[in-house]
């Protein structure tokens, strides 16, 4: 589904970050990837998903190189394609959570019988989600476990193949950590969506199908 060749990225002042780094991914994988504050984790999902550029490199996606797309090429693949969730949840405090959500729509075209068929996604994922009774409520007004699973709604809302998770459960507490997992392992197995997530959480991590490090530029297997 997707390969990275010879991925290269410095930076004035942090040198060298990403290093000729490969890496091949299955449709339906999940991975986790690991590795020191600063190693260059964000930054290789944010080249995924092309909100950065590589120096150099290619990225193959679905057996097209993606690598050279221009900004409107490059935002409607993300539209088309890519779900992200962040650490922090990102959502706008005067929108409610169901407002919040439907964001991504209004990005593309849509018939009505698609949007009829984007509604009941969306009630799908609230209820799976365990957040359909926040749905009327703002931000400020739910716990950050709803947040973030509202985020993850948000990032699930276009039927992307895959999902770029960087910390989604940093900010969050043991329990809340666990449940957000759980939740993203289970998705992945209904839906079959493709799962790359960057995180410090040995416990996030060992859930995940197979665990990457990214050390001096590099991806090394992990534990």
């Amino acid at each position: 589904m997707l390969e990275l060749k010879s991925i290269s990225k410095s930076f004035p002042g942090r040198g060298t970050v990403l290093d000729k780094l490969s890496l091949e991914i299955l449709r339906g994988e999940t991975l986790a990837i690991a590795g020191p504050s600063g190693s260059g984790k964000t930054t290789l999902l944010n080249i995924i998903g092309l909100l950065d550029s590589p120096d150099n490199g290619n990225i193959i996606f679905n057996n097209n190189d993606i690598s050279n797309y221009g900004t409107e090429e490059a935002a409607a693949f993300r539209r088309d394609n890519i779900g992200f969730v962040f650490q922090e949840h990102h959502l706008l405090a005067h929108l409610t959570i169901s407002e919040n959500i439907s964001l991504p729509l209004l990005a593309g075209k849509k018939t009505f019988d698609e949007l009829i068929e984007t509604e009941k996604r969306v009630d799908y994922l609230l209820n799976k989600t365990g957040i359909e009774k926040t749905r009327d409520k703002f931000p400020w007004q739910v716990s950050g476990g709803e947040a973030q699973r509202a985020t993850l709604v948000r990032a699930l809302v276009n039927s992307p193949s895959l999902l770029l998770a960087d910390e989604p459960t940093g900010s969050l507490d043991a329990r809340n950590s666990d449940e957000l997992a759980d939740l993203l392992l289970e998705l992945n197995r209904e839906t079959g969506i493709t799962i790359i997530a960057v995180t410090h959480s040995a416990k996030l991590a060992g859930k995940l199908g197979k665990i990457l490090l990214l050390e001096e530029g590099s991806l090394k297997s992990g534990s």
